[in-house]
């Protein structure tokens, strides 16, 4: 070792004493993990050979690449990327959907992982053309497209083992959900709002990730004739009858009870009754990320006031409070 040393230093002799000492702590920092090639969420074959400066774009993706250690070679972030608190310390890119090339390209990425439904498809193209490699991770409202995500991830980031261990405890977390709600004697309808105006609610139908995530928590859609999100303004919308209404937290509308039960669809509901307003953090609710068990466990007890569910395993990577 020494020798390589003497020979490194005789060879760069030449260069002034900044540089060179930048060019000795380079050549002795260790290499990030890599990945070579992989096939993402499109089918497209996506070499990447350097994973040291990563663009996440999506919470879920965010999420796994710090509970897989990886947090220190995110260098940017999307506006949904909430969680951990060192997410939000990164630049933040904007959000996912409209991203514009200029500002994820300004951060100096070597690779950006985004999930799938990132775009648009024009600044995705840009960003292939500039040589960062694009990897589209997969979404999937379910127990089995949280694993996929994971293991997308950290095929692409070269770290499979790290996410085989992350894989099998979020397994074993939706499993010991599985059997805490399966002891559950009811099951609450509910009805998700995604916001609202001019005296009509955005609500979440069937194939949404409100409904996945209601299923998870054995909580019954109450509006399941709507797919999508859409606005409840049909007869089976004004007719829904929930027991309480859920929304998200840290969103960009405040909906207070006050708010959502003045709207025509839960005036006289049962939910507006009992005043039963449940809020969560969007991205913990929604993402299905490596913490969706607990969103969905968080959920059953709140919409169950009198249950005592216990809580899953703690997790070092699930121990930050939400904001």
């Amino acid at each position: 070792m020494a020798g390589l040393v003497r020979r490194l230093f005789l060879a760069l002799a030449p260069i002034p004493a900044p540089a060179l000492v930048a060019a000795f702590v380079a050549a002795l920092a260790p290499v990030p993990a890599r990945a070579a090639q992989v096939v993402d969420a499109h089918g497209r074959a996506v070499a990447v050979t350097d994973t040291s400066r990563i663009v996440s774009i999506g919470a879920a993706v965010t999420e796994i690449l710090f509970a897989l250690g990886l947090g220190d070679r995110v260098v940017a972030v999307d506006q949904t990327s909430r969680y951990p608190a060192a997410a939000r310390a990164r630049p933040d890119v904007g959000y996912s959907r409209t991203l514009s090339p200029e500002g994820v390209l300004s951060v100096g990425p070597s690779l950006i992982l985004a999930v799938e439904g990132a775009g648009p498809r024009s600044t995705l193209d840009v960003l292939e053309r500039a040589s960062v490699p694009v990897v589209i991770i997969p979404e999937a409202h379910s127990e089995a497209g949280v694993l996929r995500k994971i293991a997308a991830v950290a095929a692409a980031v070269g770290e499979e083992e790290k996410g085989r261990a992350l894989a099998a405890e979020v397994a074993e977390d939706f499993a010991a959900l599985r059997r805490m709600v399966a002891t559950l004697p009811d099951r609450p309808r509910a009805v998700f709002v995604l916001s609202a105006s001019g005296g009509a609610a955005m609500v979440g139908g069937a194939e949404t990730s409100a409904d996945a995530i209601f299923a998870l928590a054995g909580v019954e859609n109450a509006l399941p004739s709507l797919k999508g999100y859409k606005l409840a303004l049909d007869e089976a919308a004004m007719s829904a009858e929930p027991d309480a209404v859920v929304v998200m937290l840290g969103g960009g509308q405040v909906l207070t009870a006050d708010t959502v039960f003045a709207l025509p669809a839960f005036m006289g509901t049962p939910a507006a009754r009992d005043r039963r307003l449940v809020a969560l953090p969007g991205s913990y609710l929604l993402g299905f990320g490596p913490r969706a068990p607990r969103a969905a466990r968080d959920l059953a007890a709140a919409l169950r006031p009198g249950a005592q569910l216990p809580e899953l395993a703690a997790r070092p990577w699930s121990a930050e409070r939400d904001q």
